[in-house]
């Protein structure tokens, strides 16, 4: 994305304001800008009619307002749906609407592709291109807003790329999808695959977020076949971490444990997964498999998964299983992507 001129959707209030007062503007000007932006999702700047036709002719100048476009919508008859989104360097991106009784959830990229090859994902199959700014990632939420009359109230950072590996634009998102967009941190989930030096990092801005670790394995060896990348970050160490997270911060940690048939679904592997939560904040949220054509892993039975989760509730691990949704819109991340 271009860097040459301001970015106006990533920009909070403050940052704003500086903005109009070097255009000669008073300070409310930039509460204008910021409601048009987070509140009435303006497409563009000529939109913000509450602004001098001159102030809208300088401001446009001296700033975009570049959004995202629909190109291809795939939906399932739960009304899960998966969006393909163009950005301004033609690169695309995937996010996903899922309306629940009770809420609405939008699921959101933070990379276009992914450089860790898990492999399990069709994203890492693309590879990796670059990381999203925080205004692409608000946009995402943005965008998905205008597709539904009911309110965004949840926000789950679990779509192409690894959050952690771009920690700034993500820290700013987060901020920007609070206080500008107005959803509450408590409803705003960032998931990873375990980058541990980011995670310690994280624990001291004592956000009020849900932080969800994809771990997969209760082993390094198993977890090593499964991502190759976590070498970098072995298991003890990122497990140390995540106490040393739930101790600072009081938060619970959602391990993702997605379940693979005949890979990591096994009764031992259900033992060693409870030695290695034990005594930890932490609950356990089984994902049975969303087969990828192209990758060679299976979903496992209904009874495998229930054995699996019996083990650990018996040890007093509080698991949760994820609804099954949009098995018909290339569920899992980086499918739509890759096939349009």
């Amino acid at each position: 994305m271009s860097s040459s001129i301001n970015q106006l959707l990533g920009m909070n209030t403050p940052e704003l304001e500086e903005l109009v007062a070097s255009l000669g503007e008073k300070s409310f000007r930039s509460r204008q800008i910021a409601r048009w932006l987070y509140q009435k999702n303006a497409a563009n700047i000529a939109e913000m009619s509450d602004l001098s036709a001159d102030f809208r002719t300088r401001l446009s100048k001296a700033a975009n307002l570049c959004r995202a476009q629909v190109v291809n919508i795939d939906r399932a008859t739960d009304g899960t749906t998966k969006y393909l989104l163009q950005l301004e360097d033609n690169q695309r991106i995937e996010a996903v609407l899922l309306p629940y009784e009770d809420r609405v959830s939008v699921c959101v990229s933070t990379q276009v592709g992914c450089a860790l090859g898990c492999r399990f994902c069709a994203t890492g199959v693309g590879g990796f291109v670059r990381n999203l700014t925080a205004g692409e990632i608000v946009d995402e939420v943005l965008t998905l807003q205008k597709e539904t009359p009911r309110s965004i109230s949840h926000v789950v950072y679990m779509g192409m790329g690894e959050p952690l590996l771009n920690y700034d634009n993500v820290l700013k998102s987060l901020h920007l999808l609070n206080e500008e967009v107005g959803i509450s941190m408590r409803r705003l989930t960032l998931s990873t695959i375990g980058i541990t030096p980011a995670i310690r990092r994280l624990a001291v801005e004592k956000l009020q977020l849900t932080l969800a670790i994809s771990l997969h394995a209760p082993n390094d060896a198993l977890r090593r076949q499964l991502m190759p990348i976590v070498v970098k970050y072995p298991l003890h160490e990122l497990i140390k971490a995540c106490r040393e997270y739930t101790d600072y911060t009081h938060r619970r940690i959602t391990f993702e444990y997605l379940l693979l048939d005949g890979v990591n679904d096994s009764p031992d592997t259900a033992r060693q997964l409870t030695s290695l939560l034990k005594g930890m904040l932490c609950s356990v949220n089984l994902i049975p498999y969303n087969v990828v054509a192209e990758l060679p892993f299976r979903r496992p039975t209904k009874e495998r998964v229930q054995a699996f989760r019996a083990i650990l509730e018996k040890a007093g691990i509080v698991v949760t299983q994820r609804m099954e949704r949009g098995h018909s819109v290339s569920a899992a991340c980086g499918q739509l992507r890759r096939r349009d």
